[in-house]
């Protein structure tokens, strides 16, 4: 069992920047391959940018490749989400998520436990 804690939510204008944070509990963290998703009002849930177990590896959506950055520290139990150059169409709930079984990872059935979410607005 992996719980798991978003922080950061926030109000930015337009072309600002914005940190959201993921803790993890348990001791295994660094097993688990990580990724982040939003979901924006009447929306499904987006893929936004995934990482591999020791980093090696990060992918992202085409909406915020360029734009944000995935990242972890595996000694401290926590991944993180660098946004700037925000758009309006930013605007979502952002949620941190652990890989779970091989499906693609950029779908949401590939993760297994997930975090409840914060708010990020960005405003024009």
């Amino acid at each position: 069992q992996v719980q798991l804690a978003e922080s950061g939510r926030g109000l930015v204008q337009a072309r600002g920047s914005l940190r959201v944070s993921c803790a993890a509990s348990g001791r295994t963290f660094r097993t688990y391959a990580m990724g982040w998703f939003r979901q924006a009002p009447g929306k499904e849930r987006e893929f936004v940018a995934a990482i591999s177990r020791n980093s090696g590896s990060r992918y992202y959506g085409d909406s915020v490749k360029g734009r944000f950055t995935i990242s972890r520290d595996n000694d401290k139990n926590m991944m993180y989400l660098q946004m700037n150059s925000l758009k309006p169409e930013d605007t979502a709930v952002y949620y941190c998520a652990v890989r779970g079984n091989s499906d693609h990872y950029s779908r949401p059935a590939a993760y297994s436990y997930w975090g409840q979410g914060t708010q990020v607005t960005v405003s024009s």
